[in-house]
């Protein structure tokens, strides 16, 4: 097999621009391809050197451009193409984002491939929202946890039971459009009906907005408010700090 280039798996990042590593800026700066995701925000995307080749191949819900397998091989083909190829994926590629899946894939190809970490969202979004993960006074434990699962998974559900003792702040990803099963199954595993609730939409950027409720109340909430994806859903007393803290976000 000719091989010419490197694959670089890089985290875009919530979408603040600033919040971008200096090591991802860099290579995107000098990448021949990129192949970006749906949720990179525009902003990043400016970064990518002019003379590089774009290529989307974002997915987003009911909307899929390209198939898992179709990315992992086109990664492949442009890695015996070009010098340097940046897979360029929001948040964290680690993170709920099948970047280890991809470097599964690009190792089993013989392909070089490197990561570099980015911010994920279920950490910078509800920052942005004066909403500390973990406090001395409320909580001293994180669960990152999907609210979205992928047919052929390794177990059939999320054992929202373990979930909901395993600690003392929950942050789902992608829990919007289950946001009703996962409550409901929160509530039988034992949560209190007013346990704080806050979702917290394109976090990070200029259009930034957050819903605010309890476990009995968030249900109704979001479809009056017509609250859509994409969102990050917190759940726990640190909830309650957003009124205090909110005044003090940063501005992208």
């Amino acid at each position: 097999m000719n091989q010419l280039g490197k694959v670089y798996l890089v985290g875009a990042g919530p979408g603040d621009p600033g919040l971008m590593t200096l090591k991802g800026k860099a290579l995107l700066e000098c990448a021949d391809v990129v192949v970006y995701d749906a949720l990179v925000s525009p902003p990043v995307l400016a970064m990518i050197n002019p003379e590089a080749e774009q290529i989307n191949a974002g997915k987003r819900k009911g909307m899929h451009s390209m198939s898992q397998e179709e990315i992992s091989q086109l990664l492949v083909e442009k890695a015996q193409e070009a010098a340097i190829v940046v897979r360029l994926k929001g948040g964290d590629p680690f993170i709920f984002g099948r970047g280890g899946e991809e470097m599964e894939e690009l190792v089993a190809a013989g392909i070089a491939v490197e990561v570099v970490p980015g911010i994920t969202s279920g950490i910078a979004a509800p920052a942005y929202a004066g909403i500390p993960l973990t406090h001395r006074k409320h909580s001293s434990s994180v669960t990152f946890v999907t609210g979205h699962e992928g047919a052929g998974k390794y177990r059939p559900a999320v054992n929202w039971s373990a979930i909901a003792h395993g600690s003392e702040t929950i942050v789902i990803y992608m829990g919007l459009h289950n946001l009703p099963y996962i409550v409901d199954k929160l509530l039988e595993a034992g949560l209190e009906a007013q346990t704080s609730v806050a979702l917290v939409r394109w976090g990070t950027r200029p259009e930034q907005e957050e819903l605010r409720g309890t476990l009995a109340t968030i249900v109704q909430q979001v479809d009056e408010a017509k609250f859509l994806a994409p969102a990050i859903v917190v759940i726990g007393s640190v909830v309650t700090l957003h009124e205090v803290l909110s005044e003090c976000r940063p501005r992208s």
